[in-house]
């Protein structure tokens, strides 16, 4: 029997979903609290290196997913004018037989999770969020924002990188900014774009761009942090920087006429110390590490965290220290190697080193990241 019966997650996100899949599948109840009112995601674009997709496909999501997205095996890299100066090929981290990188758009994803969901029995609330968690040492009691209550074997915070659950089971981590904005645009995809070209240099530290389906994609600049409330006229302004660039550019520049398809956000890091639990209520995903989107990793690492716990509590017949240990051992080190990996690179952004050693800590990253979690 699992270690569990019954389970809260907070978060019907990425990690929240895909826990919600594989614990549902192997029957145990599992209730969903999301605060949103329906399924929805925010931004443009995601990027899914092949760890990601590993996991999508455990899921048995993954032939939806792969229809929906678009798959490539290498990385360009250009120069400010558009010249390709070298074309690498990308690791296969999922293993030999998923592609190297997928790119997809948001809802297209959370779509195909939240249908998983459904079908594997999981029962998600919208418009709902814990306000109050009672840990009695053998149950949770939690209190709904709603004003509904329910007694839960385990409470699990996948909540964000602005969790509740942090707060409420005494947590006061909080992300912190590394200094860089994004702006980000989905749009039309050219004919010649067939997989993620990164250009270092010109007026912004990162332009790139990642194809997510048949006919779109998502392109990015990347520039010195600025107030969110005073981003301005978002076409005019990453227009204006995109002007610093060639080659594909050009034309992607003039396809960025609507605000409503940008969006600007802060690159953020978090790490909590191990352990994520207080008593049976844990934190994964985002609300446990968050890093900077500059090795594309942050979906991975939250889709990792929930098949790792959703092993571990299917396997054991109780839920003691001995399992939350396990889930550490297994999770914490790796979270922590891919948030310093992408602080690392976000730094020498922000901070260039001439002797900067990108590609022994890519290489690093991608032989840790091959091997399941």
């Amino acid at each position: 029997m699992p270690a569990v019966d019954n389970v809260l997650i907070v978060g019907g996100g990425t990690a929240g979903s895909a826990l919600a899949i594989l614990l549902a599948r192997g029957g145990v109840t599992v209730d969903i609290a999301e605060i949103q009112p329906a399924v929805t995601t925010l931004g443009s674009g995601i990027t899914l290196q092949g760890n990601a997709l590993r996991v999508l496909r455990d899921l048995g999501v993954w032939d939806r997913v792969a229809a929906a997205g678009f798959a490539f095996d290498s990385l360009g890299l250009r120069a400010p004018d558009g010249t390709l100066l070298a074309e690498l090929p990308g690791p296969r981290t999922g293993g030999p037989d998923l592609p190297a990188t997928l790119g997809i758009n948001r809802p297209e994803l959370a779509a195909a999770l939240a249908d998983a969901v459904g079908a594997a029995g999981a029962r998600t609330r919208f418009g709902v969020t814990a306000e109050a968690l009672t840990d009695t040492g053998d149950a949770v009691v939690a209190r709904l924002s709603d004003g509904t209550t329910g007694t839960y074997d385990l409470v699990v915070g996948a909540d964000g990188i602005r969790s509740a659950v942090r707060a409420l089971i005494g947590i006061d981590d909080a992300p912190r900014p590394t200094g860089m904005g994004i702006w980000r645009v989905h749009t039309r995809r050219p004919a010649g774009i067939e997989r993620t070209d990164l250009v270092y240099g010109g007026p912004c530290y990162i332009a790139g761009y990642c194809p997510t389906g048949p006919d779109t994609m998502y392109a990015y600049l990347v520039e010195k942090a600025r107030p969110r409330d005073a981003v301005g006229d978002r076409v005019a302004h990453m227009r204006a920087l995109a002007e610093g660039y060639g080659g594909p550019w050009e034309e992607i520049r003039e396809d960025i006429t609507d605000p409503e398809r940008i969006n600007y956000t802060w690159f953020e890091s978090l790490l909590v110390d191990r352990p994520w639990n207080r008593g049976r209520v844990v934190l994964i995903g985002d609300a446990a590490h968050a890093c900077p989107p500059t090795i594309a990793q942050g979906a991975a690492q939250c889709l990792e965290d929930a098949a790792v716990l959703a092993e571990l509590l299917l396997a054991a017949d109780r839920l003691d220290r001995s399992l939350f240990d396990a889930f550490m051992d297994r999770r914490h080190a790796r979270a922590k190697a891919v948030v310093e990996a992408s602080l690392q690179l976000a730094d020498w952004q922000l901070n260039p080193v001439p002797d900067a050693d990108l590609p022994g800590l890519m290489g690093r990253i991608s032989a840790l990241l091959s091997k399941p979690a």
